[in-house]
């Protein structure tokens, strides 16, 4: 059996006190269940301007790959050029010490015919910022 007595369902001051404690929870639980829907949507705001900033970045980060891969590829072509422009470089000064050479052969006197350089010799090849091994180049 429970702990109340029989007659307590009948006692209108008990009926009264339960009625309170009743309505009590209730706007407990009304209060609870508010602040409960007062965190979430606060919750939901966090999130939605977070996911806003994080497209914003997003979308500066893609911004600034593409300037760099468009300047990556402009200095590409430049650097095509260069190279091309090395290689016919390297080539008329083959031509012309190669005229120098004869000349030197057919006068007999010696002349200052000047080495090519071993970057000039091999275009393909990156100098290395260290000079000092593997002959400049990487």
């Amino acid at each position: 059996m429970g702990s109340k007595s029989p007659d307590s369902d009948n006692d209108p001051r008990y009926a009264s006190v339960t009625d309170e404690r009743k309505r009590k929870r209730m706007i407990s639980n009304r209060e609870s269940a508010r602040r409960s829907r007062m965190r979430k949507q606060k919750q939901l705001g966090d999130l939605i301007n977070e996911g806003t900033v994080l497209k914003n970045d997003n979308a500066k980060i893609a911004e600034q790959v593409d300037a760099a891969t468009r300047k990556y590829v402009e200095m590409e072509s430049k650097n095509d050029v260069l190279r091309a422009q090395g290689v016919e470089l390297t080539e008329r000064l083959r031509s012309l010490n190669s005229v120098l050479e004869m000349v030197e052969e057919i006068s007999g006197q010696a002349l200052d015919i000047p080495e090519i350089p071993d970057s000039m010799q091999n275009p393909w090849q990156v100098p290395c910022p260290i000079m000092q091994t593997n002959h400049g180049f990487c």
